[in-house]
């Protein structure tokens, strides 16, 4: 199982800290916010850095230059913009599918329907590997509750074949685990408690 230490909103020099104490990958939700740390942390070496936010299509491809991973893919278009995009910079690269299973609207996603269609096209993908799905379940401080969405996403992934499952957080990780998470999440339970914006600062947008 593979522990992503999720760093957003924190410094790189916390990053640097986590990375000292023996932490290699770390997951990043702002596009812009991560462009702005990178240079900071080019001699970590062995680091790899997830993006676990929304990809917005016009930061595509701003997201293959920084990433090592992509775990938010929801549609054919953005499948085909980032497989164009690495094979102009020469890379290849995981993505994973990040699947909608609540009916919560401010949850991104692509629908578990649609799966079918975004197998097929990377199958076309000279740059990309396919490699699992991405859950985020609406929050709870029961993790129990988070237990049935874990379930479905195990069972698309059993489904098609897909052998990474990225779900679980600082706290429902247990249950993740037990429901056969191959990717955790954890973000509060390594670094505390994010810090708060400046006051009549938004957050920057990813």
């Amino acid at each position: 199982m593979k522990l992503v230490a999720v760093s957003k909103k924190f410094s790189a020099d916390r990053l640097r800290e986590a990375y000292l104490a023996g932490i290699r990958d770390f997951g990043e939700s702002y596009v812009q916010e991560f462009a702005d740390k990178k240079p900071l942390l080019s001699d970590l070496e062995g680091s790899r850095f997830h993006l676990i936010g929304h990809l917005q299509s016009n930061k595509t491809r701003l997201a293959c230059d920084l990433f090592d991973v992509i775990e938010t893919l929801d549609s054919p278009k953005t499948l085909r913009k980032i497989d164009n995009t690495l094979r102009e910079r020469g890379r290849k690269m995981d993505v994973l599918v990040e699947v909608k299973l609540s009916d919560e609207v401010t949850k991104t996603g692509a629908d578990p329907d649609d799966l079918p269609e975004l197998l097929e096209s990377a199958q076309s993908c000279t740059q990309i590997a396919l490699v699992g799905l991405m859950t985020i379940p609406p929050w709870s401080k029961d993790a129990e509750q988070s237990r049935p969405y874990f379930q479905r996403l195990a069972e698309l992934a059993r489904r098609y074949h897909l052998k990474e499952l990225s779900m679980g957080m600082s706290g429902d990780l247990e249950v993740a685990v037990e429901e056969g998470a191959s990717i955790v999440r954890v973000g509060t339970a390594l670094f505390g408690a994010r810090p708060s914006p400046l006051p009549g600062i938004a957050p920057k947008p990813s």
